[in-house]
């Protein structure tokens, strides 16, 4: 046997190590830390009628901070809405019973999001709870088309136009051309 076959042996050994390690780092990162063990976080539901382009693990924020995400999207089959349950931090507990969902975009054509907004009800949302105040995703796309076909910009243009031309001409010719001339009728 010669002495370079230790070598190699060792080198393809820790070659499938470092590959090993890289595989366990995939998992963890696609995993976002979370292994299952334990749920550092509790539920709350809200209702919407339109949630746009939201989808499952967007961020829920309040005030630009996120203190959860989206867990889940589901269709109520009798009233045929969007039921989003969010999955908050249990750091977060204690919201007040009047808080307020929105679903927000960032920027222009940003990624969507929830956005809390939390009132002043002694009582707190317990885990489960379903958030009553709610307000839909706005689809800019829907309202540039109303703007554009509905006339967006000139209200009462039309009243700007007389309505018998032959009346405009006949205000005009009212108009004497030398002001200090006197008006002939």
């Amino acid at each position: 046997m010669s002495i370079r076959a230790p070598r190699i042996e060792f080198a393809v050994g820790a070659f499938l190590l470092l590959a090993l390690a890289s595989l366990l780092v995939l998992a963890l990162a696609s995993t976002n830390g979370k292994w299952g063990f334990g749920s550092n976080h509790y539920e709350l539901k809200a209702r919407f009628s339109t949630i746009g382009a939201l989808r499952p693990n967007a961020p829920v924020k309040i005030g630009g901070v996120t203190i959860g995400q989206v867990a889940d999207i589901q269709l109520d089959p009798v009233k045929f809405d969007s039921i989003v349950t969010l999955a908050i931090d249990k750091r977060y507990t204690g919201l007040p019973g009047d808080t307020a969902a929105g679903i927000l975009t960032s920027g222009l054509l940003g990624e969507s999001f929830i956005g809390l907004t939390p009132g002043g009800d002694p009582e707190p949302l317990k885990p489960g709870d379903e958030i009553y105040l709610t307000q839909p995703a706005v689809d800019l796309i829907q309202l540039v088309g109303k703007y554009m076909f509905s006339g967006g910009g000139k209200p009462g243009a039309e009243n700007d136009a007389p309505a018998d031309e032959s009346a405009g001409e006949a205000a005009i010719d009212a108009v004497p051309a030398d002001p200090t001339a006197p008006v002939q009728e």
